[in-house]
């Protein structure tokens, strides 16, 4: 065959519709803009996103950098149809870690990939991110779409993110400062957050139970249920950063209790959780019974109901309770620090 017979190849033959993806830009346009702040510099498309720290009054400025996906919550997001809250996930799993360091969100950045791009469900997914970030009081200062053909099944995407933040270095939140007897106050979660969907999904499938329907002790369908989106923490914690000695905070994602406390903790120190101090949601329950899931396997894989804890010294904790309180929050007395250099989890 001959050059001139051969069909004449594209790119969009070739499963990438550039166009497509303009049409996404021009669909999501308006909700990124409307999370810039002062610092954002540019506008929507350059090939960098630029933050200025001018205006930013700190002695040692420090960046504090995260990144995260949604792991596998995104398979019952696309088996659902359902893609406007997936971003605030992705959004929370970074700002909360971030968080964790005393840092306040700056920007954010987000990776969409997909074997076919459609601008209607590209656009719906970053305007999740961009109202969580909104949220959250950071920039969505860019992000990459990409189309790779022939690498996903139709219909599936993969949504990744990356956040930074500030904090002055005299106030960076290590946890090297906590002591044995220190109190530990816990945050609710919003639910199952972002972490144990491997479990969750294998549940379902062995017990084919069905999504869309409402099963005891549950007051929505399980689908909905189960794709609350993870909780944003700045609002509640930024706050009380200024008006109490936070020593130490945990992010409670993949590894739970057990594997996520220690993360913050000096050597040698463990931490006494009562989990009769605070209401375990329905929904961690109901798993635990349909999976035959032991308590320890539970409180090692899911939030159980606890997305931050704030780790503070015995004379601040009436001040760190009654602080959130006034500003609408709620929060519980969960623990303490111990010096046996474990976790232990009571009341289950």
């Amino acid at each position: 065959m001959s050059a001139n017979e051969r069909e004449a190849l594209t790119y969009a033959a070739a499963g990438v519709n550039i166009d497509a993806g303009n049409r996404a830009v021009e669909l999501m346009k308006d909700a990124v803009k409307a999370t810039y702040t002062d610092g954002v510099l540019g506008d929507v498309g350059g090939f960098g996103g630029l933050f200025s720290l001018g205006a930013i009054a700190m002695k040692e400025p420090v960046l504090v950098a995260g990144t995260d996906g949604v792991g596998t919550k995104l398979r019952l997001a696309i088996d659902r149809g359902e893609h406007t809250t997936i971003g605030q996930d992705c959004v929370a799993m970074c700002v909360n870690d971030v968080l964790v360091q005393g840092a306040r969100p700056l920007f954010f950045l987000d990776y969409i990939a997909t074997g076919e791009l459609v601008p209607e469900q590209i656009a719906t997914i970053v305007k999740g991110v961009a109202a969580a970030c909104q949220e959250s009081g950071c920039a969505l200062l860019g992000g990459e779409t990409a189309e790779m053909a022939g690498f996903y099944a139709p219909g599936d995407y993969d949504l990744a993110g990356f956040a930074v933040g500030l904090v002055d270095r005299e106030k960076i939140i290590t946890g090297e400062r906590i002591a044995a007897g220190d109190v530990i106050i816990g945050l609710p979660s919003s639910g199952v957050h972002s972490n144990g969907y491997s479990l969750v999904r294998r549940i379902i499938s062995r017990e084919e139970l069905q999504l869309d329907q409402v099963y005891p002790g549950l007051e929505r369908p399980l689908g909905e249920e189960l794709l609350t989106p993870t909780r944003l923490y700045p609002k509640a914690i930024l706050p009380l950063l200024d008006a109490v000695d936070v020593k130490g905070m945990v992010h409670i994602t993949g590894g739970g209790f057990y594997d996520n406390i220690p993360r913050v903790l000096p050597k040698g120190l463990g931490a006494h959780i009562d989990v009769t101090s605070y209401p375990v949601p329905p929904i961690f329950r109901s798993l635990a019974s349909w999976g035959n899931v032991s308590q320890h396997e539970m409180y090692r894989t899911f939030n159980m109901g606890l997305g931050m804890l704030v780790i503070v010294a015995p004379e601040d904790a009436e001040k760190t309770l009654q602080n959130l309180a006034d500003r609408g929050e709620t929060a519980y007395r969960v623990g303490e620090v111990t010096t046996d250099g474990e976790v232990v989890v009571s009341g289950v």
